[in-house]
């Protein structure tokens, strides 16, 4: 496993803000912004399509598609956070609280 740079920990909260800031811009003025206006259930859909994507890319593409896809997924599922009021600051407490719990004790106390 390699070393993680400090620059590549913030890109996706760089990233997340840039995303935050096109909630409400106009439409037509970037993609971002339009998943926005075209709102929730759009922005699912993309995500389970870019899901999709990545899978077909693990199984039956090469490594750098996987790569292209993954960055899909995140931007996607950055952007449905931020439309569901969703930081990944939620997600990274989140998943600080699951560190060190057994998986499948961790996935039994949610099925309760």
């Amino acid at each position: 496993m390699s070393e993680t740079k400090p620059e590549n920990e913030e890109i996706l909260a760089r990233l997340f803000g840039v995303i935050k800031s096109r909630r409400g811009a106009d439409a037509a003025s970037s993609y971002t912004a339009k998943l926005f206006a075209d709102g929730k259930p759009t922005i699912a859909r993309k995500v389970g399509e870019e899901a999709t994507e990545v899978l077909t890319a693990a199984l039956v593409e090469g490594r750098q598609e996987l790569i292209n896809e993954s960055a899909d997924l995140l931007y996607h599922l950055l952007v449905l956070w931020a439309v569901g009021d969703i930081t990944p600051e939620d997600v990274w407490a989140e998943l600080a609280h699951r560190e060190g719990t057994s998986g499948i004790a961790e996935k039994n106390s949610r099925n309760k």
